[in-house]
């Protein structure tokens, strides 16, 4: 599968989405900036695709990044190319973006199986949990963030 078409509107995810639990697929879904793609957000995407059959990844738009108050320079990578960037990656299946400060609506209308955020969240913190038939947490790799990475540039 070429990596644009991996890219999906809202509509189309959940049009995929249903057609994979038609085909009995278990859908996993996780969700992030992905701004600086790094090795702890593959070790995670790997993960997170390891626990089902199909990995959609929600891609926050460049104006909620700035509504995260993530710093005054983020998103550093336009939403175009983080999209194009998480595409090429084997472990994901479909990438969608959502503009909204959660996740929560998109989840809503994809109801994934599964729905994988990093254990430096609390299960309560996670939005969207109502949504998912599981909320797994999965360990972050150590010493690996966006933010540590800009740091080190600005050094």
């Amino acid at each position: 599968m070429s990596t644009a078409a991996k890219f999906l509107s809202r509509p189309a995810a959940i049009a995929k989405r249903r057609a994979w639990k038609k085909a009995g697929k278990r859908v996993v879904f996780t969700n992030g900036v992905f701004d600086i793609l790094h090795r702890g957000h593959v070790d995670l995407l790997e993960k997170a695709r390891s626990l089902g059959d199909a990995l959609i990844v929600g891609v926050n738009k460049d104006a909620s990044v700035r509504r995260l108050n993530k710093g005054p320079e983020r998103p550093i990578n336009k939403e175009a190319d983080r999209v194009r960037v998480l595409s090429g990656l084997a472990s994901v299946d479909a990438v969608t973006l959502f503009g909204e400060d959660t996740p929560a609506e998109l989840l809503s209308a994809l109801k994934p199986d599964i729905l994988v955020k990093g254990a430096d969240y609390k299960p309560d913190q996670v939005a969207g949990r109502e949504h998912a038939g599981k909320v797994v947490l999965i360990t972050l790799t150590k010493g690996y963030s966006t933010t540590s990475v800009v740091k080190r540039l600005k050094r």
